[in-house]
């Protein structure tokens, strides 16, 4: 496994990952350097570790809103796949009552 190094808010920091997942490592720690840098550019200068916890509670938010999201998602696709059933229930429903009504019309 290579060891890479990742610069995040011009500190630098050695990590050790499989070989298939340096690119990926790499993207986020570009992210994560982002982050740092924006965030430093609304407070000023603040410590290394108060830049990485706020970070750390930006994503903790962030993954909160999209655990809601799906959450809603899901629910709400609940939902359509149950109007569904009632739906098809209904038309079979009415296909059967369709032709009890046209077999009584053959019979008189």
């Amino acid at each position: 496994m290579p060891a890479i190094t990742l610069t995040i808010s011009g500190r630098l920091y050695e990590v050790v990952c499989e070989d298939d997942q340096v690119d990926h490592v790499r993207r986020l720690a570009e992210q994560l350097d982002q982050r740092a840098q924006d965030l430093l550019a609304n407070l000023g200068p603040q410590p290394e570790a108060r830049v990485l916890l706020m970070i750390a509670l930006t994503l903790a938010d962030e993954l909160g809103e999209l655990k809601a999201a799906k959450v809603q998602t899901q629910a709400g696709l609940g939902a359509i796949s149950d109007t569904e059933e009632t739906l098809t229930q209904t038309v079979l429903d009415l296909a059967s009552r369709i032709e009890s009504i046209a077999q009584r019309l053959e019979r008189s």
